[in-house]
């Protein structure tokens, strides 16, 4: 069945922000806000959807600018926009949450993403963590400070040679491509993502997935990992917010499962201590749409259900 509804939001950055919303089938207990990953977008979370409702959450997840059906000044698919940023993206989704917490006041509200969606989750929920219930963080390829600052160093001079914010040449051999070769008996580039063939054909047929994200964007998305390694947020943010963090043990993109691992030895050294992690034994990078869908979306529901008491 997937989302029912779907509106144009109007965000403070200017983007006009494509929503997509499923209600619960019962009364309901809380709401879930889905943030999408990179070069993907919101209405491939229909199913996760379905499962939601049918456990009580109204559930929203908008397409990020430059993807999906949003559209912002400057930024066709793979762009973020001339001036628009790690920051920019952060605007935009509590744009959603205040639309959220004005359509449901008094629903909590649980904040989830993946990958890049993941990224953006952490840091909008250590920003903002006196008005969520809790934050899953599921497949974050957060890079270290060392990494991503080389990283923008890379693009920085890359973006020069090209002359303006193109698609990056360099960064999806040393990401997408690099991951589809972990697996060299891989029947397409993109096996890295599920081992259900059906999943994969689907994301490979599907228009708005798979593309080269621009200079600008990768510069965005290291610029999201610098953030999640300031220690300021986390000092500020209530220590007893509750996070979900889960990953694939064969997921190349966060080096199978270690960086969700090494975001946990974060988060408890700045004394966070309400943490629910799991690294799923062979599965790849979208959880979602592996072989054992079923028993992630059901280990997040234990846990929302468990959070919002």
């Amino acid at each position: 069945m997937g989302f029912e509804e779907n509106t144009v939001l109007s965000s403070p950055t200017g983007a006009e922000l494509h929503l997509l919303h499923r209600a619960p089938a019962a009364a309901a207990r809380a709401v879930v806000q889905i943030n999408h990953g990179l070069a993907e977008h919101a209405a491939r979370y229909g199913r996760f959807a379905d499962c939601l409702a049918g456990h009580g959450f109204h559930v929203y997840a908008h397409d990020h600018r430059g993807h999906g059906r949003t559209r912002a000044p400057g930024a066709p698919l793979g762009h973020f926009g001339p001036k628009a940023g790690a920051k920019t993206l952060l605007a935009d989704v509590l744009a959603v949450h205040d639309f959220i917490a004005e359509t449901h006041p008094g629903l909590p509200v649980i904040v989830f993403g993946h990958s890049m969606g993941a990224m953006i989750a952490l840091n909008f929920a250590l920003r903002h963590a006196g008005r969520i219930a809790g934050a899953a963080v599921w497949n974050a390829p957060l890079a270290t400070r060392l990494e991503a600052v080389a990283g923008k160093a890379v693009l920085a001079w890359e973006r020069f040679r090209l002359g303006s914010d193109v698609p990056s040449r360099l960064l999806p051999k040393l990401t997408f491509r690099a991951w589809a070769g972990a697996f060299p008996e891989r029947r397409t580039d993109f096996d890295w993502l599920s081992r259900d063939e059906a999943e994969v054909d689907k994301y490979i047929a599907d228009p708005l997935c798979g593309w080269d994200a621009s200079v600008g964007v990768w510069t965005a998305l290291f610029d999201l990992s610098l953030l999640a390694a300031d220690a300021a947020p986390y000092r500020a943010a209530r220590q007893d917010l509750p996070f979900q963090l889960a990953g694939g043990g064969a997921d190349p993109s966060t080096r199978r499962g270690s960086l969700v691992l090494a975001l946990e030895r974060r988060l408890r050294r700045h004394g966070f201590s309400n943490l629910q992690t799991r690294i799923y034994a062979e599965t790849r990078h979208e959880t979602l749409n592996e072989l054992n869908r079923d028993e992630a979306m059901e280990d997040f529901v234990a846990w929302a259900e468990k959070i919002i008491g």
